[in-house]
């Protein structure tokens, strides 16, 4: 839906400067937007692209000073007021409120009136959907679970029995909620099954990413935390705690029981070791390993294999990148000692 100069401006809590009743259809890149679209300005390369673009319209902050063709809104962050101009132009698609004839709805679950549930899906006993939730085609809801007001399940998600998730959630396509932990006992030379008893428990305005996964807890509950975002491909083992706002990039790992605080940024196909503790604010580097038991500590990010401090890490590559150059030497110290050996033999 078209937005003018002024509807933008009010949205963002900016200051709109050119025609107030100027009008962008669409949203696109610098490089790429046309006099019906919005772009946004951040940082220097940013600043240099900007002076040529075409755009209807610039979000900018209070140090932009070119001018050019575009009206400008003046806003504190451009990329998160972007970010809000994206959702009131490309709103979400309205979906029936009903339940699809081809989905299973057990009897004594409780659906709110305004919800969609799509073709195929299964919801089962004592299963509480709230209002305005819609929950997409071939999902699979067990007993007993709560979903709170507001949140979204794209296609194919399957929630086992017993899990609460929190309002405006949103779940994409593939992800398994509450499946077993990785629990096995060693008894005369075969594994055991260790029941998992406990449940998934997720916050208010959690995302979870394509195909990730979070465990139910062996005893007690898996918690995540109101605000955390979850990628895809990431898998969040029985027993974890994440606080809130926790973002978690692509195909990272947690095994068992292991504590992650608020604010902390976990970089992708980090892989994190049972009862491990990250610190709230700490971050942890991509493809970064961190033993079991160990706590990361916010200030500094961590990285490498096993996982230390990024000025260490780096020294050590520095280092690692010096071997070749340091064998040549070792090679040259090694002939000279030989020759010099040899002298001495023929003297003597």
């Amino acid at each position: 839906m078209p937005l003018t100069i002024a509807e933008i401006a009010e949205l963002c809590g900016g200051t709109a400067a050119g025609d107030p009743a100027r009008s962008v259809r669409a949203a696109a890149s610098l490089e790429t937007a046309s006099s019906t679209d919005i772009a946004f300005v951040t940082g220097k390369k940013a600043l240099a692209v900007a002076a040529s673009s075409q755009a209807g319209c610039l979000l900018v902050d209070s140090s932009f000073t070119l001018a050019g063709p575009w009206a400008l809104v003046r806003v504190e962050n451009p990329r998160a007021s972007f970010a809000r101009v994206l959702a009131a132009l490309y709103p979400p698609k309205r979906k029936f409120a009903g339940i699809h004839p081809t989905a299973v709805v057990a009897s004594s679950a409780a659906v709110a009136d305004d919800c969609c549930i799509g073709p195929h899906t299964t919801v089962g006993e004592n299963t509480v959907i709230a209002a305005a939730c819609t929950v997409g085609p071939s999902c699979c809801i067990g007993d007993n679970v709560t979903l709170g007001p507001g949140s979204v399940l794209h296609a194919n998600v399957t929630i086992y029995d017993g899990v609460t998730i929190g309002a405006r959630a949103v779940l994409h396509s593939g992800v398994v909620i509450g499946a077993d932990g990785f629990g096995f006992a060693l008894v005369n030379g075969r594994y055991e099954k260790f029941p998992q008893v406990g449940t998934v428990s997720i916050g208010d305005d959690v995302e979870v990413g394509a195909n990730s996964c979070i465990d139910r807890a062996a005893l007690g509950v898996t918690r995540i935390g109101n605000g955390t975002k979850l990628d895809n491909l990431v898998h969040v083992g029985h027993n974890c705690v994440f606080g809130e706002h926790v973002v978690v990039a692509a195909q990272a790992g947690f095994s068992g029981g292991i504590t992650v605080g608020d604010f902390a940024v976990i970089g992708g196909q980090a892989g994190i070791g049972e009862k491990a503790i990250i610190e709230a604010k700490a971050i942890v580097g991509g493809k970064a390993g961190i033993l079991p038991s160990v706590k990361v500590h916010a200030g500094e990010p961590v990285w490498g294999i096993p996982a230390r401090p990024l000025r260490k890490h780096l020294k050590g590559l520095a280092h690692v990148a010096k071997l070749p150059e340091l064998r040549e030497q070792v090679q040259q110290l090694g002939q000279q000692i030989s020759r010099i050996e040899a002298d001495v033999k023929k003297k003597s």
